[in-house]
Order: C-alpha cells, then sequence, then structure tokens
C-alpha cells in the first residue's frame, strides 16, 4: 500500500459504512433466530414475500429482484416445493417460463413469518424519529442505486473513477 494513501479507517465515512454492513449482518442473524421455529431462513423468506407480493410471478423475475443467480433459485426452490410452501406453474403463454405461487401452508408460514419482520423492525426502529428513518431510507437507496451502476459498468471503468 502506497505511504501515502490514507487507511481506510481514517476516511472519515468509514465508521459509517462498517456500522452499516455490521448493523445489516446482525439485523439478518436475529431474523434468522426468531424464524428458526417456522424452519426457514431468511432467503426463504425473501422469496415467501416476494410471491405474497407478486403471485405469479416468474423464476427469472424473482432472481433480478432479489439480486441474486438462477443457481441460487434453482437450489432454493425446489426446497420449498417439496416443503408444501411454494409451487411451480408453466405459463400459459410461454411454456420455458416457470410461474411461482404460495401454497395455503406457504402463505400461513409467510403470514407469521412477516409479523416476526415486522416485530422486530418495530424493535430495533422505534426509538428513531420517523423523520430519521426516511432519511436513512434515502440514504440507502442512493447507495443501493450507486452499487447497481457499478455492477452494470465494466471492472475498469469502475476502477477508473
Amino acid at each position: 500500500m502506497n505511504k501515502n494513501q490514507p487507511l481506510p479507517w481514517d476516511h472519515p465515512r468509514f465508521r459509517s459504512w462498517i456500522a452499516v454492513g455490521r448493523a445489516c449482518q446482525l439485523m439478518q442473524q436475529s431474523l434468522g433466530r426468531a424464524l428458526a421455529h417456522l424452519d426457514i431462513k431468511t432467503p426463504h423468506l425473501d422469496i415467501l414475500i416476494n410471491l405474497f407480493r407478486f403471485e405469479g410471478i416468474s423464476q427469472q423475475e424473482l432472481a433480478r429482484k432479489l439480486l441474486v443467480g438462477r443457481s441460487n433459485m434453482s437450489m432454493l426452490l425446489p426446497q420449498m416445493e417439496k416443503r408444501g410452501l411454494i409451487q411451480r406453474r408453466g405459463d400459459k403463454i410461454d411454456k420455458r417460463v416457470l410461474r411461482l405461487y404460495l401454497t395455503e401452508e406457504g402463505r400461513r408460514v409467510t403470514e407469521e413469518a412477516m409479523a416476526i419482520q415486522t416485530g422486530l423492525i418495530d424493535r430495533m426502529l422505534s426509538g428513531a424519529p420517523i423523520e430519521e428513518c426516511e432519511l436513512m431510507t434515502a440514504h440507502m437507496e442512493r447507495i443501493i442505486d450507486l452499487l447497481l451502476q457499478d455492477e452494470s459498468e465494466p471492472l475498469e471503468a469502475v476502477g477508473d473513477q
């Protein structure tokens, strides 16, 4: 490392960056423990919530929404189907497309899991005024947009900035 180049922890925003990452990790762990009795993990919950909101979404659309590869989907979906939480059905028009639906059991588990998640969010953020939460949301959405832009640019271009 160049002697003149500042170290990461000397950067004025380093603590913010680390705090966001740690909070996300700890929140995922806490949510995972809270969901354990339902025998689902946070990636399962992400899928279930999306199927609850967007019934009949395709596997490809779901993978895009969750920012995961098709290989992740092809591992998780059969497990969830075997457990009776979801159904995969062929698209009526394009037989190559599989559409995803919650089963009755899947809907029950999703509703219980969403109540757990909402309770955790309330517990963690109840001390923060709504205005602060909205400001944090705006900052995080801006970071998400920047990271998604970086992902779509060739690596050389990102490093040259």
